[in-house]
């Protein structure tokens, strides 16, 4: 299959790939600093989770209002005005003097976090040729892993020289020089039409409920998944007695090989069909969540953390490009509102329900509950995903 000549992916670097990587530093950048700011501000361990946990809940409420707000501005503007309005939260929370104000600030990121994220989604899906889709998208799912990785380990880095409050300064500069280059870059104009109603978003939600319900619900249990493989590996750790900075250590391997993979994802959806990525991934994470049970030291650790980054690479974007093939063309954001209101709500559930799981089951019980529900997701990926999308036309 080759790439249409009138595109290339070099021009979707400042458009999309740099500022998706500022903001996804920025907004995992000041994770290390909020539990600690919030008990700084005299809250206990329980209402410190809670304020960390607005994030989630910002993004989750903010999921399907965003597509009237990326309607009106278009997706350019869209993503400044995140930029901007996820500073403004950095700055409430840089200068909170109580929890209520903490808890706003983090609370506005992640509201921003779902307005920035379904802008990008929808400018890629707008500008991007479907014979290119699934490598851009994978690439900008890069993007957000490495993000996810940079934020923190510079966080930590800073509270450990400066302090605490100091972490918030670097991801306040992301967010400003993300905004910037969005105003600066050179690339196709926003595509705006009259906001959309939350009337209008649940009417095509209904009429599109059948892709919801088979590859939405499958793309939910797929980020359930990776959410309980980020929280259930370091309880592994701790259950193995291993020391902190040896899982530590070893997760970061995992993470780097998973980040090493992004690319390959979309190589593989684009050339052999979405469904040659999906339901590999789904299945790799089952069945690695079954083999929690095997891990009886670090190296076993260390081979079931790698595994499950071979599984979660392979998918690498394909969340996103389902998202995108999927949008109908007169209602895109509409429909990727509902679909990423799905996905999130799967990532923040999974972790609760693991943990509640955990107490009657212990946590190969709980983590082997979710390998089943892989294995499920995986199925719905196979009997879902059209044909075009396992095996598309070669082109000339």
């Amino acid at each position: 299959m080759s790439e249409p000549k009138a595109f290339a992916k070099r021009n979707l670097v400042f458009p999309v790939f740099i500022p998706s990587f500022l903001f996804s530093t920025a907004e995992f950048g000041i994770i290390p600093s909020v539990p600690a700011t919030a008990q700084l501000l005299g809250a206990n361990l329980a209402t410190a989770g809670v304020i960390t946990a607005m994030m989630m809940v910002g993004r989750l409420v903010a999921d399907i209002p965003a597509a009237k707000f990326v309607d009106t501005l278009g997706e350019r503007k869209a993503m400044i005005a995140a930029s901007l309005a996820a500073a403004i939260g950095i700055l409430a929370s840089l200068f909170a003097l109580n929890l209520f104000m903490l808890g706003a600030g983090v609370f506005i990121v992640g509201a921003s976090a779902a307005v920035f994220g379904l802008a990008r989604l929808g400018w890629m899906t707008e500008h991007v040729p479907v014979a290119v889709r699934a490598r851009s998208l994978s690439v900008l799912g890069g993007m957000f892993r490495a993000g996810s990785f940079a934020g923190p380990a510079l966080g930590a880095l800073i509270i450990k020289f400066y302090s605490v409050q100091a972490v918030y300064y670097l991801p306040l500069i992301l967010c400003a020089v993300a905004a910037l280059i969005l105003f600066l870059a050179n690339g196709a104009e926003d595509v705006t039409k009259n906001g959309s109603s939350f009337k209008a978003t649940y009417l095509i939600a209904r009429r599109e409920g059948k892709k919801l319900a088979s590859l939405g619900v499958a793309s939910s249990i797929l980020s359930a998944l990776r959410g309980t493989r980020m929280v259930g590996l370091p309880l592994l750790a701790i259950a193995l007695k291993m020391p902190a900075e040896q899982a530590s250590l070893y997760i970061a391997f995992a993470g780097a090989l998973d980040f090493a993979m992004f690319y390959l994802s979309g190589q593989v959806m684009d050339r052999f069909g979405r469904g040659f990525a999906a339901v590999p991934t789904l299945v790799g994470l089952g069945l690695t969540h079954f083999l929690v049970g095997i891990a009886v030291d670090s190296n076993t650790f260390l081979l079931i953390a790698l595994l499950m980054s071979v599984a979660n690479g392979l998918g690498s974007g394909v969340i996103m490009v389902l998202g995108a093939d999927m949008a109908p063309k007169d209602a895109r954001n509409e429909f990727l509102a509902s679909y990423r209101l799905l996905v999130d709500f799967g990532d923040a559930a999974a972790p609760n329900l693991l943990s509640a799981l955990i107490l009657p089951l212990g946590l190969v019980g709980a983590m082997a509950c979710f390998g089943g529900l892989g294995l499920v997701g995986a199925g719905l990926m196979f009997r879902y995903i059209p044909r075009y999308a396992l095996a598309p036309e070669p082109r000339n």
